[in-house]
Parts: C-alpha cells; structure tokens; sequence
C-alpha cells in the first residue's frame, strides 16, 4: 500500500472513531455517571481521543506486504498503545473517576470494543471492494474474449 492511500485509510478511520467513541462516551456517562454535566468545550473530547487514537496505528504502515504473523504483531502493538494513550488520557484527566476500577475497565473495554468494531467495518468495506473490483474485471475479460472473437471473424471494430 503506498502512503497516500494509507492517509485516506487513517482519515476515514479518525471519521469512525469519532462517531464510535462519542456513542462509547454516552453510554459510559449514561451508566457510570447520569447526573454529569459538561461544558461546550466538552464536544470535541472525542475528536481530540480520534485523532491520538489514529498516531498509534502508524505502526501497521508497511510499503511491502507484511506476513500475517507479522501483521498480527503490529495489530497487537497498535491495540496496546491505543490502550495506553486513552488510559493515559484517563489518569490524568480530573473528569474522570479512575479511582474506581470499574471505570478502568469500562474505559479499557470500551477501547477494546471500538478497536473490534473499526477492524470489522474496515473487513466489510475492503471486502465489498474486493468483490466490486472483481466484478469489473469479469466483464472486463469478457469484453476483451468478446473484441478478440469478433476480431477473429473478421469483425475488426472495437466496442466501446
């Protein structure tokens, strides 16, 4: 994969997050602390988590194919360092409560969810444009079986 394309790939990453952790952080708020209420500056705490959330998955950057051992290696990586900034972010942020260990741990699970379900969406569109790419170049090879066929005999006009 060359950079460009693994920029594109980061920035619609950080989109997804974004939208993930924001749902992650109501959910949180709604069982843990109902009653919290939050200030304006408040809204973009989950574009700020998106965007050091995506640094560490710039370990997985390669411009050769990686070996699947390889790849679950860097996976593992970037899991942990994710962990480790929104851990990090937790500890010393005042808001949060993280003297409660059930705070950790949502927050550690809700981390581990997300990191799941970006993986999944990711699968699922590669997937759907694997299979779309395929699908073109099916018609493709016929449209070249069919030019070669009709060139063959003696129909020499190329289709459009």
């Amino acid at each position: 994969m060359d950079l460009k394309q693994f920029l594109l790939q980061k920035l619609s990453l950080f989109f997804m997050l974004t939208t993930l952790i924001t749902v992650a952080i109501c959910v949180l708020g709604l069982s843990l602390d109902a009653d919290a209420r939050f200030g304006y500056d408040e809204l973009l705490t989950p574009v700020r988590l998106a965007a050091l959330c995506v640094v560490p998955t710039f370990v997985t950057f390669s411009r050769s194919e990686l070996s699947p051992k390889k790849m679950k290696m860097r996976m593992a990586l970037e899991l942990l360092l994710i962990e480790a900034v929104v851990l990090g972010i937790a500890f010393t942020s005042p808001a949060i409560d993280t003297s409660q260990v059930a705070v950790v741990f949502a927050i550690g699970g809700s981390v581990l969810v997300i990191y799941v379900l970006t993986r999944l969406l990711t699968w699922l569109h590669d997937s759907a444009e694997a299979r779309r790419m395929n699908a073109e170049l099916v018609r493709f090879q016929q449209q070249q079986r069919s030019w070669c066929s009709a060139r063959s005999h003696g129909d020499a006009q190329r289709p459009l």
